[in-house]
């Protein structure tokens, strides 16, 4: 069964179609060929224009749990013998901070579907029962619904598909680099570099920042998979998120108030 004709997933996938479409007609005068590409990074910056809300309230957890990493090192020190004592400390604390462990994790499960829809529209003849004209729109001689691998494995890879590709890895590369070494730091108001701890029966989220520091490698082979347009929507939304996680967290980290890191009472 193919997923992408049943009724409702169907009817979201032609919307987006329509939708970039639309904005590839507009943009087709100036940018000729390229409009459908253009359209996409539209899209994109669409997306991540809505979820602005979302990434400050993640940024706004990440400073907030690195000002109580000191306070919830001092309950495990004080609790390290009742676990279930020093969980309930642990969640009183975060209760009272109006913070959550678990905050942050929206944007990444956002994207998926969102990466999902692309590559539907770029690798489907039809859509919705219509057919697919974006399939024959290009950049730079590429078609937006070729992949690297498929290219390559087709043995149609030219030297400008080659390049553009390579480019677009690239840059994710660099961006997730330096995506890796910001996750790696503290806010600049932050008044200690000590790794969050965790409490029994709470996630380890320094640990799960680390892993999620990775996901921007892994994003450049993803590229090689994906249509080129889907690699274009990868390519601008980690470079957003990068530029978006340094803007926050200077004017928010500029914000925070250093409290004391008095532990809770017993």
């Amino acid at each position: 069964m193919n997923i992408y004709a049943f009724p409702p997933v169907a009817t979201v996938i032609d919307a987006v179609y329509a939708f970039i479409t639309a904005i590839a007609g507009v943009l087709e005068p100036l940018a000729g060929t390229a409009s459908a590409a253009l359209a996409v990074v539209l899209l994109t910056v669409l997306v991540r224009a809505a979820l602005i809300p979302v990434g400050v309230s993640q940024v706004r957890a990440d400073i907030t749990r690195r000002r109580l990493a000191p306070r919830i090192a001092e309950l495990q020190r004080r609790y390290k013998k009742n676990p279930e004592l020093l969980q309930r400390k642990t969640m009183e604390l975060y209760t009272a901070e109006k913070a959550s462990p678990f905050a942050g994790c929206l944007p990444l499960l956002v994207q998926i579907p969102v990466v999902g829809l692309i590559y539907a529209i770029f690798t489907q003849v039809s859509i919705n029962g219509h057919p697919n004209a974006l399939l024959e729109h290009e950049l730079f001689g590429v078609r937006l619904g070729s992949s690297l691998v498929q290219l390559a494995g087709g043995g149609a890879l030219t030297p400008s598909a080659g390049i553009l590709f390579a480019c677009i890895m690239a840059v994710i590369a660099v961006v997730a680099q330096v995506s890796r070494r910001l996750l790696a730091q503290p806010p600049a108001s932050s008044t200690t570099d000590t790794g969050e701890p965790s409490a029994p029966g709470m996630p380890n989220l320094a640990g799960l920042t680390r892993v999620l520091s990775f996901t921007p490698f892994v994003t450049a082979i993803v590229a090689a998979f994906v249509p080129l347009a889907a690699a274009i929507y990868l390519l601008v939304t980690v470079s957003w998120t990068l530029g978006e996680r340094l803007v926050l967290r200077r004017v928010l980290g500029a914000r925070q108030v250093s409290p004391g890191a008095s532990p809770e009472p017993a």
